[in-house]
C-alpha cells in the first residue's frame, strides 16, 4: 500500500477537506483508497458499523472514499472535556480520561495502536491518504509525536504541506514551517498546496516561483476559495442559513461542550428552516423549536444554560406552546437529576436538572456505540429512523413510557427510547442524526410547527454526494492530480 500525508500550516489550513478530495479523486479513478488520520481532536464523532468511534472528519473522507466506516481510519480519538483534559479513545473505544500532561506521556503507547492500524489497511487497500492535525512545526509538542512528522518518518511516507493563504502571510507560513522541521523530515516534504485563494492567479505566480526556487519543492497548485462548498465541519459550529423565506424557527442553545454538532447540518441547509445558534449573553427570542444538543460535559454545560437565564426562558416558550426537543446530552438535562457517582464527566456526584420531564439519568463508565434504526412515534404516527448513540447515561423513569421512538432491532435488546411529553411540547431523545433522513426530518419539523410545516425533509445525503464530487472536480482542475499520486520517499 501507497501512503501519503497532508499537513498543515495550521489548523483549518484545509487539511481534512484536501484529503476528502483526493479520496474521491482516487475512488473515482478505481483506486482502492483508505483515509487515515494517527490522531483527531473533536467533539463531533462517527459510530463505524462494529459500534467504534472515529472522527467526522474521517467518517466524512471515507463516504469520499466511497469505503465503510472503520476504527482503523482514525485509531486515536481525543475528545476535550475539561480545558486541561480529553476522554482518549483507542481504536474506537474509550480508554480513560487523561490530563494534557499524563496523556503527553502516554503517546509512546498511543503509536503502537497507529501503526497497528495503519498495517491493518496496508492489507486491505491499495492507497492510503493521510491527514496530520494542527500543524508539525509545534515545538512544545514534537517529543513523542504521533500526529504529524511522527508518523510520516515512522512509515516514511511523502508529505504534502497546505497553507491558507485567505488569512495572509501564506508564505511566511510555508517557509517557517519548512524551516522548523527536522533535516530528515524537510525530506520527507514533497510539495506544497495553498488553499483557499481568491483574485488574479497570475499576481500569485511571482510568489509561486519565488517559493520553488527558495525551497527546492514544487507547488503542486492552488485551489480557489470555494464559498459554496458545504461539507460536515468537525470542529466549528457552521451558521449559515439565516433566511427570510423561513417557514419555521429553530434556536440550538450553543453550550461550551457541545457534542455533535453536525446533527443540525440538515437543518442549516434547508432554504425553509432559519436556523440560529444562541451563543453565550444572547437571548432565545421567538422561535419555533428549541433544541438543547448533545453535551460531551452535561452537568457543566447545565450550570452554563442556567447561568445564561436559557432555563427561563425555556419554561416562557413551553408556556406559550412552543416546542422543546433535547438531544443525547439535552435530553438528560429535561430530567430532574443527573447522578454522576463514578465522576465520569465532572466532579460533581449529582445535580438538579431542568426538571422538566420525569425521569432521571446516571452517567456510568460505559459508552453505549450504536447505529440503529426505528420508528419514531410523533404526531402518533410511525416514521421511519435512523441514526446512531453516543452516550454514557441511562435515563429510567415513568416520563420515558411514552417514548419518542421504538427500535426495530437494537445491539443490547433495548426497546425503547426517548419521551414525549403528554401535552405534545416536549421531547427528548438519545439519538443523533435523527433529521438526516428526509422522512424524519420532515415529520419531526411538523411536530415543531403543529403540523403547520409540511415540506419534504432535506436530504443531506444526497448533497454530501454532490460537494464531494463538486470538490473532486475543483481538486483535478487546480492541481497536478498525478503527480500528487506518484509521490514516492
Amino acid at each position: 500500500m501507497k501512503t501519503m500525508m497532508v499537513q498543515g500550516t495550521t489548523s483549518d489550513a484545509g487539511k481534512s477537506t484536501l484529503v476528502a478530495g483526493l479520496c474521491r479523486v482516487a475512488a473515482r479513478k478505481g483506486i482502492k483508497v483508505a483515509p487515515f488520520k494517527p490522531q483527531n481532536m473533536a467533539l463531533n464523532s462517527a459510530v463505524t458499523p462494529c459500534g467504534g468511534e472515529i472522527g467526522r472528519a474521517q467518517a466524512l473522507q471515507a463516504v469520499a472514499a466511497n469505503v465503510p466506516l472503520s476504527v482503523d481510519f482514525n485509531p486515536i480519538l481525543l475528545k476535550p472535556n475539561t480545558d486541561t483534559g480529553a476522554q482518549v479513545i483507542v481504536h474506537g473505544k474509550a480508554l480513560s480520561n487523561m490530563e494534557a500532561g499524563k496523556y503527553h506521556d502516554y503517546k509512546a503507547v498511543a503509536m503502537d495502536a497507529v501503526i497497528e492500524s495503519h498495517e491493518r489497511l496496508a492489507a486491505q487497500f491499495e492507497y492510503c491518504i493521510v491527514e496530520g492535525a494542527g500543524s508539525p512545526a509545534e515545538i512544545n509538542l514534537r517529543a513523542n509525536d504521533i500526529a504529524n512528522m511522527g508518523f510520516a518518518c515512522k512509515v516514511s511516507c511523502p508529505v504534502i504541506i497546505i497553507a491558507d493563504i485567505d488569512k495572509g502571510g501564506v508564505f511566511a507560513h510555508l517557509v517557517g514551517t519548512l524551516a522548523l522541521l527536522s533535516e530528515e523530515e524537510q525530506a520527507l516534504v514533497k510539495g506544497f498546496v495553498i488553499n483557499r485563494f481568491r483574485g488574479d492567479i497570475g499576481l500569485l505566480q511571482s510568489g509561486l516561483d519565488w517559493l520553488e526556487d527558495y525551497t527546492g519543492k514544487p507547488v503542486f497548485g492552488v485551489l480557489p476559495y470555494l464559498h459554496d462548498l458545504t461539507l460536515d465541519a468537525e470542529d466549528a459550529v457552521t451558521i449559515t442559513n439565516r433566511t427570510e423565506n423561513a417557514c419555521l424557527r429553530v434556536a440550538v442553545l450553543l453550550l461550551p461542550h457541545i457534542s455533535n454538532h453536525t446533527d443540525f447540518d440538515s437543518l442549516r441547509l434547508n432554504p425553509k428552516v432559519d436556523l440560529k445558534y444562541v451563543r453565550h449573553g444572547e437571548k432565545i427570542g421567538g422561535v419555533d423549536l428549541i433544541i438543547i444538543p448533545g453535551s460531551k460535559n452535561v452537568i457543566n454545560d447545565l450550570r452554563f444554560l442556567r447561568s445564561e437565564g436559557w432555563d427561563k426562558e425555556i419554561v416562557r416558550h413551553l408556556r406559550y406552546q412552543g416546542k422543546v426537543l433535547g438531544i443525547c446530552g439535552g435530553f438528560q438535562m429535561l430530567g430532574q437529576t443527573i447522578f454522576d457517582p463514578l465522576h465520569v464527566e465532572s466532579t460533581t456526584a449529582q445535580v438538579t436538572a431542568l426538571n422538566l420531564a420525569s425521569f432521571t439519568t446516571e452517567l456510568s463508565d460505559t459508552k453505549q456505540l450504536t447505529n440503529v434504526f426505528g420508528t419514531c412515534l410523533l404526531n402518533n404516527e410511525q416514521i421511519g429512523i435512523r441514526g446512531y448513540e453516543i452516550h454514557c447515561g441511562i435515563s429510567t423513569g415513568p416520563a420515558l413510557d411514552k417514548p419518542f421512538l421504538e427500535f426495530s432491532k437494537h445491539p443490547l435488546g433495548t426497546n425503547y427510547d426517548g419521551f414525549i411529553s403528554d401535552d405534545n411540547l416536549l421531547a427528548g431523545t438519545y439519538l443523533h442524526g435523527l433529521f438526516d433522513d428526509p422522512n424524519t426530518c420532515s415529520a419531526i419539523l411538523s411536530w415543531a410547527s403543529h403540523g403547520k410545516f409540511t415540506d419534504e425533509g432535506f436530504d443531506l445525503d444526497a448533497h454530501r454526494e454532490a460537494q464531494l464530487d463538486k470538490l473532486a472536480d475543483i481538486c483535478e482542475q487546480h492541481l497536478d492530480i498525478e503527480k500528487i499520486f506518484a509521490l514516492d520517499v
